[in-house]
């Protein structure tokens, strides 16, 4: 019989992962070896002209590692993956394998906040331009992608879920001879696929969703198909932001149920956005499965679940705002997302603090946003912390 279950193929490839392991194991050993052994100086020269499957040194690539990627790449239906030690490294190895000095980037101006640190601070200095835009606006950002070097977006965005249609802005980019780049944390493989899209690249935060147990660090760039991958390969190799074999193993783990366990937060995460939008002390809802959300139809077109990630806006203040997250009981105030737990945050506080008043207003981020990551609870429970906290308030 025919799959008709377009989630079967990730839901099998997240439980076995890559399952040939050595000596028949069921998982993958962690390989925690700096360094690794060669029978003859025939196998190291064969290794540097790249005809060897061995490995040499961690910094260059790690068994541990090799498993978590091809995972991974299976699951973005991709090239080949790379782990990073975090994040921010991952995004800052792509910047500095695709610009040059006198290059430029459009950027979404809707991002985590440390991206556009990395790209003012770091980035700037070293003669890139840096140039932002919105990129729901397909008309404007039509006029500016030309001559650009490379583009950054996510979607759905860090921290107010706003959506972008990534197909449309692939198609821009690829009109126009731009690498293309998608932040892909907040919606995992599991809700949609950039690569899909004609995407070059996708970046996850694997500290998040990939992983899911807010115990790691990591992030990951997957290549699209025929995209070529030196450039990523020599960035990571040559300033050392690989990730630990240990860290590789417990993403691996993590892994295995992200499939169960993105299911649990699509529906927590829906039935709170929906409980929230009724709720007289809150004002805005920000959760693009609502069909009130302003690109719902986009949103629908291009995932196949609307993600664990929601935000609102308290009626008040900053004060009131701070009251409601004190009062939570079972939610916890903490910056990071995508694990088993709910966890919340004010972005002023955390992923924008950073931002000025004006990059906030482009963010949508008021004083009394809250960013709630919802995790796999049993929702009754979220529900009734929500609702003691917003009476507190």
């Amino acid at each position: 019989m025919a799959n008709t279950n377009p989630l079967r193929e990730d839901q099998t490839l997240c439980a076995r992962g890559d399952h040939t392991h050595a000596h028949g194991a069921i998982v993958q050993p962690i390989y925690q070896s700096a360094t690794f052994r060669f029978e003859s100086t025939d196998q190291v020269e064969e290794f540097n002209q790249g005809n060897s499957p061995r490995y040499m040194y961690t910094r260059y690539g790690n068994p541990t590692l090799a498993s978590a990627e091809a995972t991974i790449a299976a699951l973005e239906h991709g090239d080949r993956a790379f782990l990073f030690a975090s994040g921010l490294a991952a995004t800052a190895a792509f910047c500095h394998a695709t610009l040059r000095s006198g290059d430029r980037i459009v950027a979404a101006s809707r991002l985590y906040g440390g991206t556009p640190f990395f790209l003012n601070e770091c980035l700037k200095p070293l003669g890139v331009e840096i140039e932002y835009a919105d990129f729901t606006d397909l008309d404007h950002l039509a006029t500016i992608l030309p001559g650009a070097r490379a583009c950054w977006f996510e979607t759905p965005t860090n921290p107010t879920l706003g959506i972008v249609d990534g197909a449309k802005v692939a198609t821009l980019c690829r009109n126009n001879h731009v690498i293309s780049a998608v932040d892909n944390t907040f919606a995992t493989p599991i809700n949609q696929k950039p690569l899909s899209w004609g995407t070059d690249w996708v970046m996850h935060s694997a500290t998040k969703y990939l992983n899911g147990h807010s115990d790691i660090i990591g992030g990951v760039l997957v290549a699209g198909n025929g995209v070529d991958c030196t450039g990523v390969e020599k960035v990571r190799k040559g300033t050392g932001g690989i990730m630990d074999p240990h860290a590789a193993f417990l993403l691996s783990r993590g892994m295995k149920t992200l499939a169960l366990r993105v299911e649990r937060h699509n529906a927590n995460a829906l039935a709170l956005a929906a409980h929230l939008n009724a709720h007289p002390k809150v004002t805005r809802v920000h959760y693009p499965g609502l069909p009130s959300h302003p690109a719902h139809e986009v949103a629908s077109r291009q995932m196949r679940g609307f993600g664990g990630m929601l935000a609102f806006d308290v009626k008040g203040e900053y004060a009131t705002a701070k009251r409601f997250v004190d009062g939570l009981k079972l939610i916890a105030n903490a910056a990071s997302l995508g694990g088993v737990e709910s966890l919340i945050s004010l972005p002023i506080l955390t992923s924008h603090v950073h931002a000025s008043p004006e990059e906030l207003l482009d963010a949508d981020v008021t004083d009394a946003t809250v960013r709630l990551s919802v995790g796999i609870e049993a929702i009754d429970d979220l529900r009734d912390d929500v609702d003691s906290a917003l009476a507190g308030a």
